[in-house]
């Protein structure tokens, strides 16, 4: 087997369990000459990520509301199949997060006056870091997800 086609063995394990696993939507993949391989973005059922400053945010403004609970929808993310034998560099990675935008394409677009009138909206749109899923696919099929972030990220409050 090729590369070219384990990779792309690898891309409809993931594709499969993300839609019929962990019930995601709009799922597709994403090629382009600068990644080192296909990357599959899509949306997931609920909310998958919430940046710990935008969790501060979040809260502040829950608490300005009156204690009123802020809706946090679903955003697209990005995926990346790999194998568990798969040995990555921290260059390999690198140059998959220089290949993307830190929001998949067909994302809602957050204006600067959405911005400065909801702070915590930043975190959806300007101030968003990229980020990807990653999934391991195991011998057996088996998919484990993990975030990777470019660059540091302070640990979630829980």
């Amino acid at each position: 087997m090729t590369l070219n086609q384990r990779t792309e063995a690898l891309s409809k394990i993931v594709l499969n369990n993300l839609q019929h696993q962990h019930d995601w939507t709009n799922l597709k993949t994403h090629s382009q000459l600068n990644l080192p391989r296909t990357i599959i973005y899509g949306l997931p059922p609920k909310r998958l990520y919430v940046h710990p400053d935008e969790q501060v945010e979040i809260i502040k403004a829950e608490k300005e509301m009156g204690g009123d609970r802020i809706a946090q929808e679903a955003e697209l993310e990005w995926v990346l199949p790999l194998h568990l034998s798969e040995k990555w560099s921290p260059a390999q990675f690198a140059a998959v997060f220089d290949a993307l935008e830190s929001r998949p394409p067909g994302s809602p677009d957050i204006t600067r006056e959405e911005e400065e009138k909801s702070p915590w909206l930043a975190w959806k749109g300007s101030r968003r870091g990229k980020r990807v899923l990653l999934a391991t696919v195991q011998d057996d099929s088996t998919v484990t997800y993990y975030w990777i972030h470019e660059g540091l990220v302070k640990p979630r409050q829980n």
